[in-house]
């Protein structure tokens, strides 16, 4: 293959400066790539950027974020794909910034008399300026540390550091690290979750409600909030405070699901008490990621596949996510101080590649595994994981099986863009439902894919509440469905743009939700459904006929009572599809409306009160307890044909 011809002529006059010649360096570089795009060929950048440097006698080429910013507006648009760094940063169609609170104590170190046996970082570790759990030398740490761990720097920087790299940054998820943030003092807490918000919308807000108000309207979007908890700090008021600052998606450190292992690595929790926190989790709508780390003392091969193989299976357990994290020794912990006595040992490099690659292969496909090993520096580990790609060795050994991995980060269609570079076409998209039963409620699956290529365009998930009224959120008492996620995946695309190559804002997104409208009142005979929605896709929702009743989006599935649709927003109340829900309820919630008109004003807020009460027994008097089908789960219900037809009734 013959090389391509950069030659150009220099240019070079005497006495040119260092810094004009970087500029003109700069401008042949992109100039080059315009005319290689314009005459379709291919341009090796690295190998331009050598010769273009060469001949301006500069000390080092140009960085990528100069191109970038260099680039002319009306070649941005093909340009930028060929350029973007690192384009799995937003591949899943969003683009996740992550940020740390400052350092403190692990709150368990009150009750137990000392932090977990393998956890380092924190106040009082080698790394005392880290965060606990963290060493300070992950890329987060680092940036944190530079920002003196302050909220709106950590931010606003990591968000611009991202739009310079050429990606799309309308569609920001948070994700809140450093320990247990909820164990911090409230005051604290309303500080970084206001900041953060600030940082998108750049308002000053004086609350976190403030805040939130303008971040619904800011051009770049929170879609969502992660939070770091523990179960202990996961009860009812917990989850009321994380709703409140915007989040949707709980982190949580379960590490084993064996009792005796809890106990004996110090975790300050039972098992039991991890299995009641992922029941009010998802009841309050949160989508729950489980940390797990295999290779725990004491535990052994057979009982770690074992232990994944309970996790999956077990109603109990069941989460949406996983982050699988093998046991590193570290310095400083008390793990460390087992191996030097010769208490533990490690796998080996390829026992452990082999046992990840098991667990791979046990993955439904409704759960995304989301990271595979710990960002800790090899440097500091002193026994564990060996290598940096540990994901792609387990995937090789899973080939080498024959066994398949389908978890939902897999079988995402911009990963898969990036990785094998497969092409979808939307007439071989289907619908797809599977249904399982997982912390004491119903949940069900629907997910746009293409099952051929076992591809994954948009999924979401939804759930039958089915705990006691005195463990719910006060917006979800009777017969309410909740959808936890809704999310079309491809690379990221600008909030009111399209583009026919890519997935996002297409349509599927609707068509979800119609499907799942029409399972809450069909098969759930829920009275109303609502979403728990990131910040800045409430406007989405509003679109669709849903209105915000406290933290929630929701829609009613018969006539609301009068002004339901108003919630804290004073408009006028949504009506929902009356058509969905037998006709005999309706002259219930009549009757229960003509009952509190006929009170009058007497009682004021107290009266309608009442009244709403009364309407809400009315309507799960009228409507049945659903009867949960043991169909089998994961097969066809329709294909995007019909889902249209679905939609347009």
């Amino acid at each position: 293959m013959v090389a391509p011809d950069y030659s150009v002529s220099p240019g070079l006059l005497p006495g040119m400066g260092a810094d004009e010649a970087r500029v003109r360096a700069i401008a042949e570089v992109v100039s080059l790539l315009v005319a290689g795009v314009r005459e379709g060929r291919d341009v090796d950048l690295n190998q331009l950027k050598c010769e273009v440097s060469r001949r301006y006698k500069l000390a080092r080429s140009p960085k990528l974020v100069e191109i970038i910013a260099a680039l002319p507006e009306e070649h941005r648009t093909t340009l930028l794909p060929m350029l973007r760094a690192k384009p799995v940063r937003t591949a899943s169609g969003i683009a996740v910034v992550a940020v740390m609170s400052k350092p403190h104590r692990c709150p368990h170190i009150a009750t137990t008399g000392n932090i977990c046996i393998y956890c380092p970082g924190g106040p009082d570790s080698d790394f005392e300026y880290s965060t606990q759990s963290y060493t300070g030398y992950e890329p987060t740490s680092m940036r944190a540390i530079r920002a003196r761990y302050d909220p709106y720097v950590q931010a606003r920087g990591r968000v611009d550091q991202l739009r310079k790299l050429g990606h799309v940054v309308d569609k920001v998820e948070y994700i809140l690290m450093g320990g247990t943030f909820m164990s911090l003092p409230s005051d604290y807490r309303d500080f970084f979750i206001r900041n953060l918000h600030d940082a998108l919308s750049g308002h000053a807000s004086s609350c976190v409600r403030e805040a939130v108000r303008y971040s619904e309207e800011s051009r770049t979007k929170c879609i969502g909030l992660t939070i770091e908890t523990r179960p202990d700090y996961c009860q009812r008021a917990h989850l009321s405070d994380m709703l409140a600052y915007g989040c949707t998606r709980l982190e949580i450190g379960l590490q084993s699901i064996y009792e005796d292992v809890a106990r004996d690595t110090n975790r300050g929790h039972t098992v039991a008490a991890v299995k009641q926190c992922f029941v009010q989790a998802k009841d309050a709508g949160f989508k729950v990621v489980v940390h797990m780390m295999p290779d725990l003392p004491a535990v052994g091969w057979e009982r770690d596949i074992e232990c994944f193989r309970e996790f999956f299976e077990n109603p109990h357990f069941r989460t949406d996510g996983l982050k699988l994290y093998p046991t590193l020794v570290i310095r400083g912990t008390g793990l460390y101080e087992l191996w030097k006595r010769g208490l533990y040992r490690n796998y080996p490099p390829d026992k452990l590649v082999d046992l990840v690659a098991r667990v791979l292969a046990l993955v439904p496909p409704w759960v995304r595994i989301y990271r595979i090993q710990r960002d800790i520096p090899m440097p500091l580990v002193t026994a564990g994981v060996e290598k940096g790609n540990l994901r792609e060795l387990a995937l090789g050994r899973m080939a080498a099986l024959g066994l398949r991995c389908r978890d939902v980060r897999t079988r995402e269609v911009g990963i898969q863009d990036i990785h094998s570079n497969s092409a979808v076409r939307p007439d071989q998209v289907e619908l797809l439902r599977r249904d399982y039963a997982a912390n004491g409620g119903w949940e069900t699956f629907l997910a746009y894919e293409d099952p051929r290529q076992d591809i994954l365009v948009g999924l979401l998930r939804l759930r039958k509440l089915a705990g006691p009224d005195s463990s719910r959120q006060p917006e979800l008492l009777g017969a309410v469905s909740m959808v936890r996620e809704l999310h079309v995946y491809g690379t990221a695309v600008a909030v009111h743009a399209r583009d026919s190559a890519n997935f996002q804002h297409q349509g599927y997104g609707s068509l979800l939700m119609a499907e799942a409208e029409r399972i809450a009142a069909r098969e759930h005979r829920s009275v109303k459904i609502a979403v728990i929605s990131g910040v800045g896709t409430r406007h989405y929702y509003r679109k669709l006929g849903y209105h915000l009743e406290g933290p929630y989006m929701v829609k009613y599935l018969v006539p609301g009572p009068a002004g339901a649709g108003a919630g804290a927003e004073g408009k006028e109340g949504v009506k929902g599809g009356a058509g969905f829900v037998p006709r005999e309820v309706v002259p219930a919630v009549r009757a229960a409306r003509v009952r509190k008109e006929d009170g009058g004003e007497e009682g004021g807020k107290a009266g309608a009160g009442a009244g709403r009460e009364e309407e809400r027994q009315a309507l799960a008097a009228a409507v049945p307890a659903p009867q949960l089908s043991m169909q089998p789960a994961c097969r066809r219900r329709r294909t995007v044909a019909r889902a249209c037809r679905v939609a347009g009734q």
